[in-house]
């Protein structure tokens, strides 16, 4: 339960970062995205919280996914942009956006790691 509850505060911490950007610096089509991050981060850490078994499961994968694919982003805007859009590292909250993906990645592999481990030993 402790890594289901650090992993939904990743995901909280993730979609937080995305929520205030939207609402302080990031207007148009990516501020619109940045909104539907936070939501989807609230409705996959609430699911984290709430969910059991396989369902849990289900849920700890499409978190890792979204995550990763929202760190992916990232990573591309400040290579070799994305959308048109290039971001710097110098930029609003970039180097905590980083930071907290990069870590939230890793803890919801140990959950997933752990959750298969708890469905084998049973």
């Amino acid at each position: 339960m402790a890594w289901q509850v650090l992993s939904a505060l990743f995901l909280l911490a993730m979609g937080g970062i995305h929520l205030y950007l939207a609402l302080t610096n990031v207007s148009g089509v990516l501020g619109i995205l940045f909104i539907l991050n936070a939501v989807g981060t609230l409705v996959l850490a609430i699911a984290m919280i709430v969910l059991r078994g396989g369902l849990l499961l289900l849920a700890s994968v499409l978190s890792l996914l979204f995550m990763a694919g929202t760190l992916l982003a990232l990573v591309l805007a400040l290579t070799v942009g994305l959308f048109g859009i290039g971001e710097t590292l110098h930029g609003q909250l970039v180097t905590t956006a980083l930071v907290v993906e990069s870590i939230g990645v890793v803890v919801l592999l140990v959950t997933i790691a752990l959750l298969l481990r708890g469905r084998r030993a049973a």
